[in-house]
């Protein structure tokens, strides 16, 4: 493995195709922003043949060119696949954005995907979310090897990078974590910085020169044998270890010479595994080259170390009538059980559905059972329950901004289809006789609320349908229509998540929209007993109206709603209005007291009242009723409630502090702690909503996007009473 003689390339031009299971790898590259995914990616492409010397495919785009929001942000914001062949396989490359508001894409990636790539700068280092996901990917087996970048960076150094990937990696085994070769580096510049060149492999002790732009294979100096043998005992050590054969060791400690072929061997199958992960260095290609430094090792590594999608175990399955099924063992023959791992919408095909096969073999024309979950965050529902019927439309491979059609996608492959007009990220494609659905994926919960209102008349016509399917695309995105606040929400995982959102809803759906405050749901109560007098009494000629009631007000405990009781004795207000004063009464709560949100927890009293033979009637004693309960709020102390969250903060130990003390600056109460895995601390608070609406934000800075949090709606509690008189005055002005 990355000593073998360079495999056949693949042909530019041509839809990369699978004709079985084995001959697949799908492979997800992973790390922070600007760790050089990107560039791997196109150098991988053109060390392939995908793409021509200037990195382009045949219409001149390059083979990462996807959505003009990533060439306006200069970052990339969603999932990219790109199919390249090397050594008889397809190998599906999946390049994932690093900034954090995209995990969503992230994670679709690692669901697609049978091996990951860590892609780490030598210049940047290792940061904390990407530790995180190493952690993610281990455990659930995830087989995984590392690769290090900008090594051309004057602050790289490669050999401290190893170290530093075997501490953060390693976990209790660094010798898990080894180098598979050593840079080669060319005469220092005058700034003392030396060049990186080519690659020495360590097992065949051979050198990898790429200086004349394509790899050129030498003997090492006699000078240069003592730093690779001893770098190349401690991989030979760290490869046995973990070898299925246990009598390897004892011939290794014996002086017996392991042969290169049962290394690589022991290599390839203990990297398959998930239980050895190693370290490659790649640098990009000079101009006019046809290959970058390390992308021929790398090739040989996915090919020959990461596993086939028949080494997968594939997602549950379960039955309309809700029981467990096995899925077939990535059969091409068997029944279909595909899943729609990213949603995207063309100006001229429309809606892309990027599926992986997991059984089965997808084909044009055919007709398949789309099945989705309805999903629920917090006390409002992210998505209904959904399934339908749907015509396979014409399958096809993504190169850049090309499509290139493909007959079929065997198990094990992936493929986008077109209009699949019902499916969303995450649904389940079956058999139409037989529905499954398979269960999805752990997704983030969005957290930062962006309300936002339609700009003109007719952006109001298309909002509706352009955040729909804004929701539909993306399952990291949640749509609220706040019923007390009368506003649209949509909650995102951050401020860049935002502001993509926005762009996609006016670039893609033609939808402009102004982003306004977002409000959070306030509630009034009365802070003591009060009484009121509603007198209703009018005679204009003809029919009038009359009603009087006299009512007494109280506060009740937290969540005790409204509550109406009538003491009205000797029939001082008729049986048949009273049903109408609690009309009154209730729908005057509903519109608030002081500030204009609704009344809560509170019983009111019917004492008395007055009524006339003739002009009494249903709406005069609701009017009563209601001015009653307005006149008893004039005299009283009315307290105004704000939503508590249940806050939990799952953040490193080197930042508890900080974080903790933050909490506190909101207003927060800190309620206990608790030691987690992995040197992390969870927190628990109760923090006021008000307080919250950028904590996504926050967070993410204060902890260098290590930490996580969630929030569930408790209670509404008295707020702060400057707080709270700032908040009428405002509701005043507004009404004024």
């Amino acid at each position: 493995m990355g000593d073998k003689a360079n495999a056949h390339p693949g042909a530019a031009g041509r839809a990369a195709t699978a004709d079985h299971p084995s001959s697949v790898r799908n492979v997800v590259l992973v790390g922070h922003s600007g760790s050089g995914k990107t560039t791997l990616v196109e150098a991988l492409a053109l060390t392939a043949g995908a793409v021509n010397r200037a990195g382009r495919v045949e219409d001149g785009t390059s083979v990462s060119d996807y959505d003009e929001i990533e060439h306006r942000q200069q970052r990339s914001v969603q999932l990219s696949l790109v199919p390249v062949e090397w050594g008889g396989c397809k190998i599906n490359l999946l390049d994932t954005p690093g900034y954090a508001d995209f995990v969503g894409e992230l994670r679709a990636g690692l669901r697609a995907a049978d091996a990951a790539l860590f892609v780490v700068s030598a210049a940047d280092g290792i940061d904390g979310s990407t530790q995180l996901l190493w952690e993610e990917c281990a455990a659930v087996g995830m087989p995984r090897a590392i690769v290090v970048t900008h090594l051309e960076s004057a602050r790289s150094d490669f050999e401290e990078m190893t170290r530093s990937c075997a501490t953060a990696f390693g976990g209790d085994d660094p010798d898990a974590v080894l180098p598979l070769y050593l840079p080669l580096r060319g005469e220092a510049a005058a700034d003392g910085h030396a060049p990186v060149k080519g690659l020495v492999g360590l097992l065949t002790q051979r050198l990898f020169d790429y200086a004349s732009g394509e790899r050129v294979e030498s003997e090492p100096e006699a000078g240069q044998l003592p730093s690779i043998e001893e770098a190349r005992n401690r991989l030979i050590e760290g490869i046995i270890a973990e070898s299925e054969d246990e009598t390897l060791m004892d011939r290794y400690l014996g002086g017996e010479e392991i042969d290169v072929k049962t290394l690589v061997q022991d290599l390839e199958r203990a990297v398959a595994r998930g239980v050895f992960h190693p370290v490659l260095a790649a640098a990009p290609a000079a101009d006019g080259a046809r290959q970058g430094i390390g992308t021929v090792e790398l090739l040989e590594l996915i090919t020959g170390g990461f596993p086939t999608p028949l080494e997968r175990t594939a997602p549950t399955v379960t039955a309309r009538d809700g029981t467990e099924r096995p899925v077939a063992a990535c059969d091409p023959g068997g029944p279909l059980v595909a899943e729609v791992v990213k949603t995207s919408s063309d100006p001229y095909v429309g809606r892309v559905s990027l599926v992986r096969v997991f059984s089965g073999t997808l084909r044009p024309d055919e007709t398949a059972h789309v099945s989705g979950h309805g999903l629920t965050d917090h006390e409002h529902e992210a998505r209904a329950l959904h399934e339908a019927d749907e015509r396979i439309g014409a399958l096809s491979v993504p190169f850049g901004k090309q499509q290139r059609t493909l007959a079929q996608c065997i198990a094990g492959d992936l493929a986008c289809v077109a209009k699949l007009n019902r499916a969303e990220t995450g649904d389940t494609l079956s058999p139409k006789d037989d529905p499954l659905l398979m269960t999805p994926w752990d997704m983030p919960d969005p957290l930062l609320p962006l309300a936002v209102q339609a700009h003109s008349k007719a952006d109001e016509d298309k909002l509706s349908q352009g955040l729909s399917r804004l929701v539909a695309e993306d399952p990291t995105m949640r749509l609220e229509q706040n019923q007390d606040t009368h506003q649209v929400v949509l909650w995102c995982l951050g401020e860049a998540h935002a502001e993509v959102a926005l762009e996609r809803l006016r670039s893609r759906y033609g939808v402009q929209v102004d982003v306004v405050p977002h409000r959070v749901s306030l509630r009034e109560t009365f802070a003591d007993r009060a009484t009121g007098r509603g007198r209703h009494v009018k005679q204009s000629g003809g029919h009038g109206q009359y009603a009087i009631c006299e009512i007494e007000v109280e506060p009740l405990p937290g969540g005790s709603g409204i509550e109406f009781v009538d003491k009205v004795v000797g029939g001082a207000v008729p049986r048949q209005f009273i049903p109408s004063v609690e009309k009154g009464v209730r729908a005057q709560a509903a519109k608030g007291v002081a500030a204009g949100y609704p009344l809560i927890d509170v019983r009111v009293t019917l004492l008395d009242g007055k009524a006339h033979s003739v002009d009494s009637s249903d709406a005069a004693f609701q009017t009563a009723g209601a001015l009653a309960l307005r006149e008893a709020a004039a005299d009283a102390r009315i307290h105004l409630l704000e939503p508590v969250a249940e806050v939990r903060v799952l953040v490193g130990d080197a930042y508890v502090g900080p974080v903790m003390s933050d909490l506190s600056g909101r207003r927060g109460r800190v309620v206990g702690t608790e030691q987690a895995p992995g040197g992390r601390t969870l927190i628990h608070a109760d923090v006021p909503e008000i307080e919250i609406g950028r904590y996504a934000v926050d967070l993410r800075s204060l902890s260098h996007g290590t930490a996580t949090f969630s929030r569930h709606y408790a209670r509404h509690e008295p707020m702060p009473a400057q707080l709270s008189e700032r908040i009428r005055e405002q509701a005043q002005e507004a009404v004024a």
